[in-house]
């Protein structure tokens, strides 16, 4: 267990520590001078002609401040230019790119501050430039507007890649329209797309180069829990993840049907997969809450939300039943296959009165879960905002990895309860006259 304010020791090992502490050293000679003395050398723009900078780093690398400081450039640079600063929705726009620690608010230097308009979406400058926020979730409002710049953030958390289309032909204006992106990376074909761009150019980066302005105990938690882990090497390292050959869920399908919200649900239920011991090397327990609806006729399924933790039976315990009444289960579905009776009685000492239904697996794991990947397939099941551990784990596990992950267990109980075994009636039905 490392101390306060202490790094943990695998940082020390990687040779981070030294890394670290020159650049804390560094950080404080340079306070109160302009970005360009203090910015990262991959915290700047490329030389040469490049018509899109794609900054592709992981989560920390310091991606919003470089793109503000950007964005920052362009309106000084050239006045009265117009520019469009989009986020994946307008509270991202807002929270992030306008008003975040990071943001154009808060970066932009005394002479150059600008007003802001919170109902006309837009930030006055003293030289007469206009930048204007716009939310993914609306890629119409970005057919028609032409700007000479923009910046974009979390490109590969946008549900819509029309509205990524419909920027790149608005920004047309002057001599050198461009624009720059900062993503943490996902799998999703839009950045795929601009890989393969010959017109725009990449940087990536880590985590761990802006330690100097991380947190310690941030540092320490995120890679005490991905370091080393597929997920990691997403979040942390930065790297773009091809899907693993075999593995039974695409992460392209969950991008595909991912919901901000879910539609009036018939039934919720939450789905456990138990571990039977709690030490340190013991399974997680598998909590995922989900929800049925109609659709157009046809039965879909939402992921609520993800509650899976290492815990020991009566913690765990506690979890399901929070997590069935935050989302309003109707009941608790259990697996039973180690623990038998006693996982119902565990669930029972924190509250006696909630519903159990307890299952127990005939079938090999993959056959049960086959027929829930191919929901996913046909765009049947749909996540309720983003669940990184559950969504790393269902998009490596392979049909012959052996033991299947606890989260994927839950999820897969779950839906199948709700899709498969007890599905809500998806037309009245009609009983003939006389009975």
């Amino acid at each position: 267990m490392t101390k306060k304010h202490e790094l943990p020791e695998y940082l020390n090992e990687r040779g981070y520590l030294y890394r670290l502490q020159k650049a804390r050293e560094l950080a404080v000679r340079s306070a109160g001078k302009d970005w360009r003395s203090v910015a990262r050398r991959d915290q700047l723009p490329p030389d040469g002609d490049w018509r899109i900078w794609l900054i592709l780093a992981g989560r920390g690398f310091g991606k919003t401040r470089a793109i503000t400081e950007w964005a920052l450039e362009q309106a000084r640079r050239y006045p009265k230019s117009r520019g469009a600063l989009v986020a994946a929705t307008a509270a991202d726009a807002r929270d992030v790119l306008i008003e975040g620690e990071s943001g154009i608010l808060n970066s932009a230097p005394p002479d150059f501050q600008p007003k802001y308009s919170p109902s006309r979406r837009r930030l006055e400058f003293p030289n007469g430039s206009i930048a204007t926020h716009f939310s993914a979730d609306e890629p119409n409002r970005l057919r028609g507007p032409q700007f000479h710049w923009a910046i974009c953030d979390e490109l590969a958390a946008w549900r819509f890649a029309a509205a990524f289309d419909n920027l790149l032909l608005g920004v047309r204006l002057g001599v050198d329209p461009r624009i720059v992106i900062a993503t943490t990376p996902r799998p999703v074909p839009l950045i795929q797309k601009l890989l393969a761009d010959p017109t725009c150019v990449i940087t990536r980066g880590s985590t761990y180069e802006n330690a100097a302005h991380l947190a310690p105990a941030f540092l320490e938690a995120i890679l005490s829990r991905y370091a080393g882990t597929r997920l990691g090497r997403q979040e942390i390292e930065g790297e773009v993840l091809d899907d693993v050959p075999g593995a039974l869920w695409q992460a392209a399908w969950i991008d595909a049907a991912r919901v901000q919200s879910a539609p009036k649900l018939l039934r919720v239920v939450v789905a456990v997969d138990p571990a039977v011991t709690a030490g340190k090397g013991s399974d997680e327990t598998g909590i995922v809450a989900a929800g049925a609806a109609l659709i157009d006729g046809e039965v879909h399924g939402y992921v609520l939300g993800d509650h899976s933790l290492k815990a020991s039976p009566e913690r765990w315990a506690r979890a399901a039943v929070a997590a069935s009444q935050q989302h309003a289960a109707e009941q608790i579905v259990v697996e039973v296959n180690n623990g038998g009776e006693l996982v119902e009685h565990t669930i029972r000492t924190v509250d006696a009165s909630v519903p159990i239904t307890a299952v127990r697996a005939s079938r090999g794991k993959v056959l049960r879960a086959e027929p829930i990947a191919a929901l996913y397939e046909q765009g049947k099941v749909h996540h309720v905002g983003r669940f990184d551990a559950l969504e790393d784990q269902m998009c490596r596990w392979t049909a012959d990895a052996g033991k299947s992950p606890d989260r994927v267990d839950a999820l897969v109980w779950a839906l199948h309860d709700l899709l498969i075994a007890n599905p809500p009636i998806s037309k009245p039905v009609r009983l003939k006259r006389g009975w």
